[in-house]
């Protein structure tokens, strides 16, 4: 099986990361988890093992944490923090832009350059050739190419080429990722355009902070399964750093609450 041959390596390429997540992740849901997880840390303590190399410190430390219970969940970046990847890869899931959601939406702002609510294949390759010049590490376009096509495989899950808001928040730790918790509440297009015309209370066309937390706190009554009224200004702060100078326009908040993306 090619994921636990790679799992041997001393060093992985970004295409054997694919690779390895591809396989372990059978769901196709974006994160490791249940016997996922136990069976990703199983079959990389035996490929080790076979190919005669001890355990890293974080492999020891990552089979402590998640080794003996189905309730751990990692995304991509967890990962990448254990297996040895090639250097210049494994920068775009160190990167000190993405530790925190509110980072990640300014960041976000600053790609899409067409305010599509997409970053396309060119917009990517711009963010990927950013964060590697930030870190001082030079590659040539046929490599920064390959990233590229890489990381679309990896997040685009619905496979149109491009990647979404949601798509892209992969980037982010698990714990980071105040999207995940959005995903269930997020309204159809009708719903959504409804939502955002009542919530738009000066009729402006844009909400501001203050529309914004009386929408939240409704919709965290009406989903306390998902939503945790206690990370309220959490939760408006990062939607925030989507805004225009504080204007935030349907567009950008339909990135957040509408599965339509209306």
């Amino acid at each position: 099986m090619a994921a636990e041959t790679h799992l041997q390596g001393v060093e992985i390429s970004a295409a054997q990361f694919f690779e390895i997540w591809n396989h372990y992740d059978s769901d196709g849901n974006g994160y490791l988890d249940g016997k996922e997880l136990l069976n990703f840390i199983q079959e990389l303590q035996q490929a080790r093992k076979k190919a005669g190399l001890e355990l890293t410190p974080e492999m020891k430390s990552f089979v402590d944490q998640y080794g003996k219970s189905t309730d751990g969940k990692i995304g991509i970046v967890e990962l990448a923090q254990i297996l040895p990847t090639e250097e210049n890869f494994l920068l775009f899931f160190r990167c000190q832009q993405l530790k925190s959601s509110e980072d990640f939406m300014q960041t976000w702002r600053k790609y899409d350059t067409d305010h599509s609510g997409f970053i396309d294949t060119e917009e990517l390759k711009s963010f990927l050739k950013d964060l590697l010049q930030k870190a001082n590490k030079q590659i040539d376009d046929s490599k920064l190419t390959e990233y590229t096509e890489i990381m679309l495989k990896m997040f685009d899950s619905n496979n149109d080429g491009k990647l979404e808001l949601t798509e892209m928040a992969s980037l982010l730790p698990v714990q980071e990722n105040f999207l995940l918790q959005f995903k269930s509440v997020k309204m159809c297009g009708k719903e959504f355009n409804k939502a955002f015309k009542l919530y738009d209370q000066d009729g402006n066309g844009y909400i501001d902070e203050n529309e914004l937390d009386a929408l939240l706190k409704d919709l965290c009554e009406k989903n306390k399964k998902d939503l945790d009224i206690n990370n309220l200004e959490t939760y408006k702060k990062n939607i925030m750093a989507l805004s225009d100078g504080g204007k935030l326009y349907q567009r950008e908040l339909a990135l957040i609450l509408s599965a339509e993306q209306a």
